[in-house]
């Protein structure tokens, strides 16, 4: 099997990396190449369907996106083309030779009011901008005709990067105190568990006769809720206890009105991963579980 991995050098991208090639050939292409990895710009159309014939890969990981999510409040057209059209480029490109492809999406294609985890077939209604160019790159790429995964996923860090808990980290170390948004409810995933999960479901996807029945979208997320506040305190005591950080500053709760940001986020993003777990038999961690993993790898 040949895979082509796209964004491999973002945060997911650089997990996905590790944990792909046992299932096949891997080519790595990002925006900026090296000896390792393929160079292409996937919001040039032309270079995309290019590097997509050049290779003729039997399912493509899509881990390229524009997550910016308050920039695209003013950057429509640029997070569209990414976010929206570029899933429909890929699956029209591959449907040629009946390639596959595994694309992810968001918690924010949902609005925020369910008071339980979100299903798949629950309905979609983004806040803003970023919400709704990923819920267009599902829509584009379900329409595609080629077979596909569509994971959406939500609140996710590494220890690489910039992400949520790198910046708390670094702001621990500068500051005496951090306020911290604690009325929006979601499950904090790290890229490691992600690129595991999605190793193991290309792994059985790939190998099915029966691959198109299971073709659709999937929730995929650590399990377990919290708030950003309380991943927060979470991760000052297990930076603490693994000596990470010398001691932990004052965490603050706060409410969203108290930190405006030009996006609206969703109150309420928890996703239901119980259709992922039994089609594809995932061991899932909790989120807190695995932060303590994710804190205990070393550099």
């Amino acid at each position: 099997m040949k895979l082509l991995l796209l964004g491999g050098n973002g945060q997911l991208g650089s997990h996905l990396r590790r944990t792909l090639p046992p299932l096949g050939e891997l080519v790595v292409a990002a925006r900026s190449g090296d000896q390792h990895t393929l160079a292409c710009d996937i919001g040039d159309s032309s270079a995309l369907r290019g590097l997509l014939r050049a290779q003729r890969p039997d399912l493509v990981i899509n881990a390229a996106a524009y997550t910016a999510v308050d920039k695209a409040e003013t950057e429509a057209e640029q997070a569209f083309a990414i976010n929206g059209e570029v899933p429909g480029i890929i699956g029209d490109t591959v449907a040629a030779w009946n390639g596959s492809v595994v694309h992810y999406s968001t918690d924010y294609v949902f609005n925020g009011q369910a008071r339980s985890p979100y299903l798949e077939t629950d309905a979609t209604a983004p806040l803003g901008v970023y919400g709704a160019s990923k819920l267009a790159g599902e829509q584009t790429l379900a329409s595609s005709g080629a077979d596909h995964l569509i994971l959406r996923t939500a609140w996710v860090y590494s220890l690489y990067g910039k992400n949520f808990l790198t910046t708390m980290l670094r702001l621990a170390a500068e500051r005496p105190s951090l306020r911290v948004v604690d009325d929006q409810h979601g499950t904090p995933t790290s890229a490691g568990f992600l690129s595991r999960a999605t190793a193991r479901i290309v792994e059985a996807w790939m190998g099915k006769s029966d691959r198109r029945e299971l073709t659709g979208i999937y929730h995929l997320t650590n399990s377990g809720d919290t708030t950003w506040c309380r991943f927060t305190r979470a991760i000052m005591e297990e930076a603490v206890a693994r000596k990470r950080l010398e001691h932990a500053p004052a965490i603050d709760a706060i409410g969203t009105a108290d930190y405006p940001t030009p996006a609206q986020r969703p109150g309420y993003s928890v996703l239901s991963c119980a259709r992922v777990e039994q089609a594809f038999r995932l061991d899932i961690p909790s989120w807190r579980d695995e932060l303590c993993t994710v804190l205990a790898e070393t550099h």
